[in-house]
């Protein structure tokens, strides 16, 4: 099982991405609140409670189901590496914890989980649409238990970067050269996404996550560094996401909320 929370902070700019008003949102060294859902550093273990309505999925689902859950994430070791993904230093990435333990206790009939996790933290000066085309991410754990990450960015000056990481339980990270890589199916909306791995292997999609007209999560199935993996992958295109069309189907998933 996977799941995935991004919770956004407020911005002096207009182009603060936020799913309420500013009166909803606060903030500490140690606490983050985005109206009823909050995530708090406690001993070493970042906490979130979260109460939500779900997106309603048709025909299983015709209403807004209410979301409550309480997830622990407790890192390994917590990195001190940051990355610049475009050449000018307007779009920054720090993989915080690219090993942690986590547990996911819902309230309810929903089944709670335990299992590893992830943090990361992603910031810039503008819109990711302005300095990016399109981006392959990926994360798994290697059978010799170090994390890989990859980070693929086609840029808006028609550059190409790629990120290929691995990190080790106490925090240190290593660079490697970029794998090769490969297309993968489309999903419903043609969206393209493209799997890494070695020279001579090949990437298999295992299950498709989330796909959207502008963004794709799935679970992969690869080889890197002579080592088979399983890959929470994410593709996202910035062309698509400037799309007029796009935005204003964005509610639908994030929806705008000036109370609380």
């Amino acid at each position: 099982m996977c799941i995935n929370v991004a919770l956004y902070a407020p911005s002096g700019n207009r182009w603060a991405m936020t799913e309420r008003g500013r009166e909803a949102l606060s903030r500490n060294a140690e606490s983050f609140r985005v109206g009823p859902s909050s995530l708090t550093w406690q001993d070493g273990a970042l906490v979130l409670n979260l109460d939500e309505r779900a997106v309603p999925r048709p025909p299983k689902e015709w209403y807004p189901e209410r979301l409550r859950c309480r997830i622990q994430l407790i890192p390994k070791a917590v990195t001190r590496r940051q990355f610049c993904i475009d050449a000018q230093g307007d779009h920054n990435w720090w993989p915080i914890a690219p090993l942690a333990d986590i547990s996911v206790e819902f309230e309810g009939a929903r089944e709670s989980w335990t299992g590893h996790g992830y943090l990361d933290s992603n910031w810039g000066l503008e819109p990711l649409e302005y300095g990016f085309e399109y981006w392959d991410w990926a994360r798994g754990v290697l059978p010799d238990g170090r994390a890989v990450l990859i980070y693929d960015v086609n840029r808006k000056d028609k550059t190409r970067h790629c990120l290929s990481l691995t990190a080790s339980e106490d925090g240190a990270i290593s660079e490697h050269d970029k794998p090769a890589k490969s297309s993968l199916p489309h999903g419903f909306w043609r969206m393209k996404r493209s799997g890494h791995h070695d020279e001579g292997a090949a990437a298999e999609v295992l299950s498709t996550l989330e796909d959207s007209p502008f963004y794709m999560r799935s679970k992969l199935k690869t080889q890197l560094l002579g080592q088979p993996v399983e890959l929470i992958h994410e593709s996202l295109s910035g062309d698509r996401y400037a799309s007029p069309l796009v935005k204003l189907m964005l509610p639908w998933r994030m929806p705008r909320r000036s109370g609380w």
